[in-house]
């Protein structure tokens, strides 16, 4: 399917997704001033993944947006296992940048002969070498997510990673897979690229709803019932004292008239005398056949 406007459009939002998806989780350890539960390793494979997808994409002549994602990844992968190094390993700065800066520049210098090699093996009309890149770039893009479903089956819990970005990122997954759909072939590997990562982000926020979300909002339930409870017990009391239904008010009518009409006088006189409240008797009313 050729739609150009459709596939720039997605691949533009796809590559804006993964530009920042790692952002918010950078904002969120520099606040903490902690990376626990971040998987190092997760960065790592992931700097790594950015360099056969970046290769790929190119001699695939994807968007220019989808060209550029895979840089951006490995950049922002990079800056993260940094910050993993220096607030989880306690890594001084100086040290952080004297290993990642070589790191950086052998990634860099590794995807260059990629493009070249890819190229080469086009010319060739060799298919086995992008295959092999499409195959390593999700492999190991695979295996960073992984390394959290391990850490959220020990500790049944997700910990150390930011919802916002794997929403982004599951996000940016999602468009540059419907981009491909309008480019003008159809490029199967680059789908189970970027299908196969949308996939483990999924399960990854539905651990989180399971492990996370469902103990929270059952918190919160049962702090608005602990809080509302003695006011509901004490409204039920005053509903019961203040009781002014038809039944009870001619009940109460009921008891008052016959305790007065059959008053006698003796009584009356006895209980004035005591200075109590006149009790009241109950006096035998001849009958018609008595008399």
């Amino acid at each position: 399917m050729d739609v150009p406007i459709a596939a720039a459009t997605l691949g533009i939002a796809g590559a804006v997704c993964w530009s920042v998806q790692l952002i918010p989780q950078i904002i969120i350890n520099y606040r903490k001033h902690d990376t626990t539960g971040l998987q190092p390793v997760m960065m790592l494979l992931w700097a790594t993944a950015g360099i056969p997808l970046g290769a790929y994409n190119i001699v695939q002549d994807f968007h220019i947006a989808l060209k550029i994602q895979p840089q951006i990844l490995t950049a922002l992968s990079l800056t993260t296992w940094l910050q993993c190094q220096y607030y989880g390993s306690r890594w001084s700065w100086f040290k952080c940048l004297v290993l990642v800066t070589p790191l950086a520049l052998v990634l860099a210098g590794v995807e260059l002969g990629f493009v070249f090699a890819l190229y080469a093996a086009k010319g060739r009309h060799l298919q086995w070498p992008m295959t092999l890149m499409a195959v390593l770039s999700a492999s190991l893009l695979s295996a960073g997510v992984l390394r959290h479903y391990w850490d959220i089956y020990k500790e049944r819990t997700v910990r150390g990673i930011s919802f916002i970005f794997v929403a982004i990122d599951a996000l940016g997954d999602l468009t540059s897979l419907v981009s491909i759909f309008f480019q003008p072939d159809l490029d199967v590997l680059g789908m189970v690229i970027y299908g196969s990562e949308l996939v483990l982000w999924l399960g990854i926020l539905g651990c989180g709803g399971y492990f996370n979300l469902r103990p929270w909002l059952g918190q919160k339930i049962a702090a608005v019932r602990v809080r509302h409870g003695p006011e509901v017990h004490s409204t039920r009391v005053i509903d019961e004292d203040n009781d002014d239904s038809p039944e009870s008010t001619r009940q109460s009518l009921s008891s008052r008239s016959s305790s007065t009409v059959f008053q006698t006088a003796s009584s009356a006189r006895a209980d004035h005398a005591g200075g109590s409240t006149p009790s009241l008797r109950l006096r035998t009313v001849p009958s018609l056949q008595d008399t």
